[in-house]
């Protein structure tokens, strides 16, 4: 184990794969000399050479459609989206050919694709380069998405991705790019549909999603000092789910909070909550509440940007009133 940063691992997978299979190239902005805005593939053009490591013309929808049709004529394309909020462009590519594409031709053709790109507010970026939009495309059938938490998640799911022949989109926290923990010198790969248990805990399920996690866990934290025993799961993939995982948990505690950075309606906090209410009903002591984003564009202005997402504190005041029975009624 040495640890590394979350930018590092998801370079380490990419070189890796690269080097393990010849028909998996790199395709995006600034992929090549610049390395992206966030320096994450740096160095990767310089030994694979700019037949597979591309740097392509500001068009994502042109250079997304390219990458559909490599991957169905025998490629293995990752797709660098430099901001998430651009996936708005790629929605046709994306959700009617890459998604359908396996479906519409009786299973005879298949699209190996991924798509990196990065989520998260509070990075000063303003309204449309701070979204968090994994609940879009999740909703799609076809797709499957990804959601590290740490540079060992990042490296283990990225791996999975490239090698999976299904499209497989990735969304990495643009905060935590700096952010280190243990990774495995040799080889792993973590499968999709797998969650991981952070803490056990015995009076409460907090399940947290990318960058949440992390809140969770302080949360979880500040908790065990009142007393309260929290259990914080990751479900690292949103699409597959691991269902059973967070169900086993809230049988268990009797209680739940889901936490995503996503905006709170018609997003991934509503659909593992609407599963636990649905699965888990009877083992329930108190309504399962929801955390996310509020419901409006992500402010520029820092000090209003800051209450647009979930903090600790947050997730330590909705735990008590769990604890205590009471209902949350929001403003």
């Amino acid at each position: 184990m040495r640890n590394i940063t979350l930018s590092k691992a998801v370079n380490e997978a990419l070189a890796e794969e690269m080097r393990l299979d010849s028909t998996v190239i790199l395709m995006g902005e600034d992929v090549a000399e610049a390395g992206t805005p966030f320096k994450v593939t740096s160095g990767l053009v310089e030994e694979f050479g700019t037949t597979r490591v591309i740097d392509t013309p500001i068009s994502e929808p042109g250079f997304t459609g390219l990458a559909v049709g490599a991957a169905m004529t025998g490629l293995r394309p990752v797709v660098d989206i430099m901001f998430g909020d651009f996936l708005f462009l790629i929605m046709d590519q994306l959700c009617n050919q890459a998604a359908k594409t396996h479906y519409m031709s009786g299973g005879k053709l298949t699209v190996p694709m991924v798509v990196r790109t990065n989520m998260g507010a509070t990075r000063r970026s303003a309204a449309q380069h701070s979204q968090s939009l994994h609940a879009l495309v999740a909703h799609i059938p076809g797709i499957k998405v990804a959601m590290p938490s740490s540079a060992y998640e990042a490296k283990g799911l990225m791996k999975t991705a490239i090698r999976d022949n299904n499209p497989v989109i990735i969304f990495e926290d643009k905060l935590m790019y700096q952010d280190k923990a243990p990774v495995p010198e040799q080889e792993y790969l973590i499968p999709f549909g797998a969650a991981h248990i952070l803490r056990e805990g015995s009076d409460i399920t907090l399940v947290a999603t990318s960058s949440m996690v992390q809140v969770a866990q302080a949360a979880a934290l500040h908790l065990a000092e009142q007393g309260v025993s929290a259990e914080v799961i990751d479900p690292r993939t949103i699409a597959p789910l691991d269902e059973e995982t967070i169900l086993t948990s809230v049988k268990k505690t009797s209680r739940a909070i889901v936490i995503d950075e996503g905006h709170q309606s018609y997003g991934v906090t509503a659909e593992i909550a609407a599963r636990i209410a649905e699965k888990a009903f009877y083992h329930l002591d108190a309504p399962v509440q929801r955390l996310g984003a509020m419901d409006v564009p992500i402010p520029f202005s820092p000090a209003l940007e800051d209450l647009t997402v979930p903090t600790p504190d947050d997730v330590v005041a909705r735990a008590l009133m769990a604890m205590r029975g009471e209902l949350f009624h929001a403003l």
